[in-house]
């Protein structure tokens, strides 16, 4: 150790004096490039089209204010008290009503109310997850569960999907790769509403068919399902754990349907798994907070939720709307999938260009994206951009797509400038429809 606490790694100077001490998982834990572009992205000249923020003021404040005062005088001090690990269990009985929207039956026993559903996600890799040991995952995937499985130290092995969802041939051939190799494959990681980042949605088909797929090959099947609510003109296919009891833990979460500063989602889990989640939980944080479970519950109680839902179908699908719109004006030569719900839209680059090394340029030009690198485990994914149209407004998108399409028409000048080939980076035929997400395994 130096004299200023500093210490010697490698032929540099690690000024973290208990570098040494850490546990090896905390090797996995390393800032996503969705949270460091949040500092860039909040600045009020930047429009942002990366982060995944829901219009939390199309909700009316005051059924928020009603909830928080009737809570505070019915039942303030048991608000404001410790409460169960799993739960209080009228909320639970409220997510129950909520999943039956989706086809699920299970009972109140079963769901274990989580500080958002990523907390669930932690608690259950932490349960299921050896160093070593896989999980399989879309390419892309969300950058949220890639760093939960990283911090576990698991071998995350990304499977294709196309425009309706996760492949399962390539499925199939995954699995028999990595068994052949001796890997302990133990989770599919999925998200088939609405996927973020591809905004795509798995057929009824292939949900039947991943489900057998995982039950004959004993791998955990982990549906989270933060979006799929927020459908624009049908609702998706019913959830596969509306099929599948035994081999299927569901995510839920109020965090785009309601607001996620409550930071309250849930476990629903087959029963032997759910009394290790209630333990794990209770060892991660005692309890769920007790104050956001009782307005939540409240509000679900005397509010129209369901109407409110669909006044975030509303905002959303006009807002989905005007961004595909502008990229039809503006980024014709480009593909990008075509969202029937959710957040997100992914955008295909020309091969020339890398979205990663782009986005200072694009800072500059007042506009910000998620690179595609942060939703592959490998950080691969450099020619692909997620936009996100949840938060700006329709005339604010618009104009994020005018300042994008400068930077990407900047880029592909410049290549073509200093190509020693010539035009390499003119950009293919002109594709105004939607195309699906790239089929990478």
């Amino acid at each position: 150790m130096t004299s200023h606490g500093s210490t010697r790694s490698g032929t540099g100077t690690n000024l973290d004096p208990w570098y040494h001490h850490y546990a090896d998982r905390a090797a996995g834990l390393s800032t996503s490039e969705v949270r460091a572009l949040f500092a860039v992205a909040s600045r009020p000249e930047v429009v942002s089209l990366a982060g995944g923020m829901p219009f939390v003021s199309a909700l009316p404040s005051e059924l928020i204010r009603a909830s928080f005062d009737r809570v505070m005088t019915d039942s303030g001090p048991q608000a404001l008290q410790y409460g169960s690990g799993q739960g209080t269990p009228v909320l639970r009985e409220q997510i129950l009503e909520i999943m039956a929207l989706e086809g699920i039956h299970g009972s109140v026993d079963d769901v274990v109310v989580t500080t958002g559903s990523q907390q669930g996600l932690d608690l259950v890799t932490k349960l299921f997850i050896n160093p070593g040991d896989v999980v399989l995952a879309e390419a892309p995937s969300y950058v949220g569960a890639i760093g939960v499985f990283r911090s576990y130290q698991a071998e995350i092995s990304h499977v294709a999907l196309d425009d309706t969802g996760l492949v399962p041939e390539a499925l199939r051939e995954r699995i028999a790769g990595l068994k052949a190799a001796g890997k302990s494959i133990k989770l599919l990681y999925t998200i088939p509403n609405f996927h973020n980042p591809a905004g795509v949605t798995l057929s009824r088909e292939r949900r039947l068919e991943i489900l057998e797929i995982c039950r004959d090959n004993s791998i955990l099947v982990l549906e989270d399902n933060p979006y799929g609510l927020l459908y624009f003109d049908s609702p998706p296919p019913q959830a596969m754990r509306s099929v599948e009891e035994d081999g299927v833990v569901y995510l839920g979460s109020f965090s785009k349907t309601l607001a996620p500063g409550f930071r309250i989602g849930w476990v629903l889990a087959p029963h032997a798994i759910k009394e290790k989640l209630i333990l794990a939980n209770e060892s991660a944080i005692l309890s769920p907070s007790s104050f956001s479970q009782f307005v939540v519950s409240e509000y679900l109680r005397t509010a129209d939720w369901k109407a409110q839902i669909d006044t975030f179908r509303g905002v959303y699908r006009e807002r989905r709307d005007a961004m595909l719109s502008a990229l039809a004006e503006h980024l014709p030569e480009l593909s990008w999938t075509s969202p029937s719900g959710g957040f997100y839209v992914w955008v295909t680059l020309p091969e020339e260009l890398d979205s990663k090394a782009m986005l200072p340029r694009a800072v500059k030009e007042l506009v910000a994206y998620t690179p595609g690198t942060a939703f592959f485990a490998n950080g691969s994914g450099r020619r692909f951009m997620r936009l996100s149209f949840c938060y700006p407004t329709s005339d604010t998108i618009r104009l994020g797509i005018r300042r994008l399409a400068t930077v990407i028409n900047g880029e592909l000048e410049l290549v073509n400038t200093f190509s020693p080939t010539g035009q390499i980076a003119t950009m293919r035929q002109s594709q105004t429809s939607s195309a699906p997400p790239p089929n990478i395994s």
